[in-house]
């Protein structure tokens, strides 16, 4: 009988997806593409300053847009915004919690002014995550994940699988944000 581990089946899945799919989508990213507009209104990452969006977060020299409460419908983001959102709001705000990563939050964060510091951001996250669920013991992934997860008594299993999720969803929005722009 083959045992299974479950820390590594969990990153296994995300790691296939990043190493086969995702991150070869990114390479090649621009700075025009990182920041283009598909339709009027997007939530994008902008120059402080420069936003017309009910909320800019960020600390450095580039905002991201939002507003409390979502719209409905929700505005259409960019590459850029979803690399922000993935890059914080999915890794960030997770390696701090769970794996001992520096504290980070959308008002913060110094969102990137090109497409090769979001990458890289990007990478850095991802790397710190897979890691940190490497890590993961078995009673480690049935410990419930506690706050600040919006469902603090799931198991850890079940945030990873979220997280998963989540970097698959936005990763595809990704790359066909990247088709739509090749083929506009």
């Amino acid at each position: 009988m083959t045992t299974v581990t479950w820390s590594h089946e969990l990153a296994e899945q995300l790691s296939w997806h990043w190493a086969n799919q995702l991150r070869p989508r990114l390479a090649g990213l621009t700075d025009e593409e990182y920041f283009w507009e598909p339709v009027d209104g997007c939530w994008n990452v902008r120059r402080r300053g420069t936003s017309e969006a009910p909320i800019s977060a960020g600390s450095g020299a580039f905002t991201i847009d939002f507003a409390f409460p979502q719209p409905e419908p929700p505005p259409v983001t960019t590459i850029a915004w979803r690399l922000g959102h993935v890059i914080i709001g999915v890794f960030g705000a997770r390696n701090a919690t769970h794996f001992g990563g520096p504290a980070v939050d959308y008002d913060s964060h110094d969102y990137a002014g090109t497409a090769e510091i979001a990458l890289a951001q990007l990478d850095a996250g991802y790397a710190a995550w897979i890691a940190g669920v490497r890590a993961l013991d078995e009673d480690a992934l049935a410990r419930p994940c506690g706050p600040p997860e919006a469902y603090p008594d799931a198991p850890m299993a079940t945030l990873v699988l979220h997280i998963n999720r989540e970097v698959i969803h936005h990763g595809a929005e990704i790359a066909l944000l990247r088709d739509l722009y090749r083929d506009r």
